[in-house]
Parts: C-alpha cells; sequence; structure tokens
C-alpha cells in the first residue's frame, strides 16, 4: 500500500509550530508494512489543499491528514476533500447529537453554532470516534482509496490513530507482519555507521535504516513476513550481524534509555555517583533523576557554574590559574571533589563553553568531562569533544557524552 501524509495548518508554514503529526505517522506506517512515498505541507487555503489532496488521490493507495477540523472559518479540510472526491457535504445528525452532548457534559448550555460543521460528513465518510476533542475524523473510501481525516493537536491524533485507526488498518494488511528492532549507538559517525554496514545494506527484507538521533546513531531492522515468528527470525541473524560489526558501540535497543542502563548498573554494582557541573548547567543530574528509584544510587548533583563555586566546592584554585576552567584538569578535579564532598563512589566532572561565545581563548563548543572511580580516581574515563557551537546542543551531547563514559566505566570499556 502506497501512503501519503498531508499536514495542514497555516501555523506550520510560519513556523509558529512544529510537525510533529508527520514525523510520528512516519514511524507509525512502517509497522503496518505500509510504505510512505510523500509527506507535504500546506496552509489553511481551501484551494491549496484541495490541489494538494488531489495530487495525493492521483498516486497514493492512502492518504493522511492532519489538522483543519476545527469548528472555526479555516478549518476547511472537510470541505476540500468533499470537492475532492465529488461528493456533497451534509449534517449528520448523530454526528451533531454527539456533538451537543459533549457541550453539555461539558456545562455548556448549548453548543456554539459554529460547531455545527464539525458534524458533517460525505457519503463515503464515516465518523472516526475523538473522545479528547470536539472535530470527529473522516475515515473515506472510494474507487481503491482511503482517506484518514484526524485532528491536529498531537494529543487527539495519537489517541485516534492507536485506538481507532491502527485495528482497521491491519485488518486490511492481513497476511503482511511487521517485527522491528532499533539499536542505539554511541561514539560512531552517522556516515562511519553506514560505511561500516554497508555489506548488509543490500537487501530489501530485511531492510536497515541510519538515523542520527540525540543520543546517538540508530539502526532500525525491519523485517516483513506472513507470521511474526517468520519475521522475527529474519530479524535475528541481520541483529547478530550488525553488532558483530558495531561491537561494544551499540549501547541499547528499542525504548531503552541511556539514564535508565546506567542506574541499573549502579545498583546491580552497589555503587553510588555524584555530578559537578559547569555548562551543562543541571542537565545531567536532571536526566540521571528522570528514572524511577534513582535516588538508590544518586547522591546528588553540583551546579559550580562560576569559577568561584568550583573552588568553594573542592576544586583547587590554583589549578584553574594555571589550566583555566575550561581544561580536563579542572573536569577531573570536579569529579574528583563532588565523588569525595558527596560520598560517592564515582564522580563526574563536565566543564565547557556552552556558546555562544568564546571562554578563555576557547572556541563554543568546546568541552571537558571525566568520570573517576575510587579514592584517588584511578579508574577513569576523560572526554575532550569539540561540539558545533549551538547552546543547547552543546549541553545535551555533553550530557549524553558523560552518561556513555559512565557506560562504559561500569562494563569496564574504553571510550567508543
Amino acid at each position: 500500500m502506497k501512503s501519503e501524509i498531508i499536514s495542514i495548518g497555516t501555523e506550520i508554514l510560519l513556523g509558529q509550530i512544529t510537525d510533529t503529526n508527520s514525523s510520528y505517522l512516519a514511524s507509525q506506517l512502517p509497522l503496518l508494512g505500509i510504505d510512505l512515498y510523500w509527506v507535504s505541507q500546506v496552509g489553511d487555503n481551501k484551494g491549496r489543499m484541495v490541489e494538494v489532496i488531489g495530487r495525493a488521490w492521483g498516486r497514493s493507495d492512502l492518504i493522511i491528514t492532519t489538522g483543519g477540523l476545527g469548528p472555526t472559518e479555516d478549518d476547511v479540510t472537510r470541505e476540500a476533500i468533499a470537492e475532492v472526491v465529488g461528493e456533497d457535504i451534509k449534517v449528520d445528525p448523530t454526528l451533531l447529537k454527539e456533538l451537543e452532548d459533549f457541550f453539555r457534559r461539558m456545562g455548556y448550555r448549548e453548543m456554539p453554532p459554529r460547531n455545527i460543521k464539525q458534524a458533517h460528513l460525505i457519503p463515503s465518510a464515516q465518523p472516526i470516534p475523538n473522545p479528547r476533542g470536539t472535530a470527529p475524523g473522516w475515515w473515506v473510501e472510494k474507487d481503491g482509496k482511503i482517506v484518514l481525516a484526524m485532528p491536529g493537536p498531537p494529543g487527539e491524533m495519537e489517541r485516534m490513530w492507536q485506538k481507532e485507526i491502527i485495528p482497521r488498518l491491519k485488518e486490511r494488511m492481513a497476511g503482511t507482519v511487521i517485527a522491528s528492532k532499533t539499536l542505539k549507538t554511541f561514539g560512531i559517525s552517522e556516515a562511519k555507521v553506514d560505511e561500516m554496514v554497508s555489506p548488509l545494506l543490500s537487501s530489501s527484507n530485511p531492510t536497515i535504516g541510519i538515523y542520527a538521533k540525540p543520543d546517538g546513531i540508530q539502526l532500525r531492522l525491519t523485517a516483513k513476513a506472513e507470521t511474526q515468528e517468520k519475521a522475527e527470525a529474519m530479524l535475528a541473524p541481520l541483529e547478530q550481524g550488525v553488532r558483530a560489526i558495531l561491537g561494544s558501540a551499540v549501547w541499547g535497543v528499542d525504548e531503552d534509555t541511556l539514564e535508565a542502563i546506567i542506574g541499573t548498573l549502579l545498583v546491580e554494582k552497589g555503587l553510588t555517583l555524584a555530578t559537578m557541573e559547569s555548562c551543562t548547567g543541571g542537565l545531567l543530574a536532571t536526566t540521571i533523576t528522570d528514572v524511577p528509584g534513582s535516588s538508590r544510587y544518586f547522591r546528588g548533583g553540583l551546579v559550580s557554574y562560576s569559577n568561584e563555586m568550583k573552588v568553594a566546592w573542592g576544586v583547587d584554585a590554583a589549578l584553574i590559574e594555571q589550566h583555566g576552567a575550561v581544561s580536563p584538569q579542572v573536569a577531573e578535579a570536579m569529579a574528583l571533589a563532588v565523588r569525595s564532598r558527596l560520598g560517592a563512589d564515582i564522580g563526574i566532572g563536565i566543564t565547557g563553553v556552552a556558546g555562544p561565545d568564546e571562554l578563555e581563548g576557547k572556541r563554543a563548543g568546546t568541552v571537558h568531562i571525566a568520570v573517576l572511580q575510587g579514592k584517588d580516581g584511578k579508574d577513569k574515563r576523560v572526554l575532550n569533544p569539540l561540539y558545533p557551537p549551538r547552546r543547547p546542543d552543546v549541553k545535551r551531547r555533553a550530557t549524553v557524552a558523560a552518561i556513555i563514559m559512565l557506560r562504559q566505566l561500569l562494563l569496564g570499556l574504553p571510550i567508543p
């Protein structure tokens, strides 16, 4: 089945909101064995919407639209679909009563007249329930084509997709089962990963997709077969081949998170952790404590943004004077100091220049990270990366790198 996604809304074109619906749906369609060929964005203009939907009607089997189902004058997705399929819109009495009942339950004496348009249907459309909002979706079938119109708010759209649409699409795709597994890596560039696994990329089934993510490069392995067992059997040798090539750079699969993995390792080994951060501003401590039960191993974190605070928490002022605050020596001193002050087994120190300006003559994006274990810090990992000078990215990438370094130390592995 050849599919297409159309995101509707002038606010998308103006950059006022990010089109997360398309990326969400794009990740969902392969799991159903549906091929996605095109993604489009169009504003709230009926003429242009008719043009875009009409083009999709001529080339795709499944057309998915999000947005434009509200009650306002510029919400014209229904009208555009009706024009493309050549049918007249009429008020559906059952839908109208459901909407009126919804407003009464919400405490309104009567439904605003503008909401009546949300009870519109065409003969080839069936309403798709939307318990999270007032805009029911449309399931349109005509001439061997399917058009799915869903609301724009992600919470409403995702619930409708999961509960109402996926079960029906699975019935249509009977006989095709998709098995998928994502391998997560760190320390190897996207191009290098592609080069390393290139001998495995020629297969059309199973397949490998390579994606750059904030926590490293991910490889999605996907197989199609008649049964789940056959699909998983096809994936197994492919996964073994990828792991043999990438080795310890693979840190997790599917829904694994770095912070949860290091939490499990710390608990298993009976070790505690403390952090001192400068350029990351507490993001490392925040990320670590996103894991339920992290109080079992995380003693605490210090944000020593100024040199005075670094010194106050145990970093030698002479060391800062000699090497500068942004240096591997100070990162190590921070890790040792916080390990000692908070009585932890392991200390992490991060210092750097988040940007956009230079500091101490060092370029924005310069970061030094130290992970130390033991009283004198003999068991350690030190990394001195240079990231693109975008402040939020520097903070996030340094945080991810620190957690990866901690994982490598706990497993006795070198930094990838």
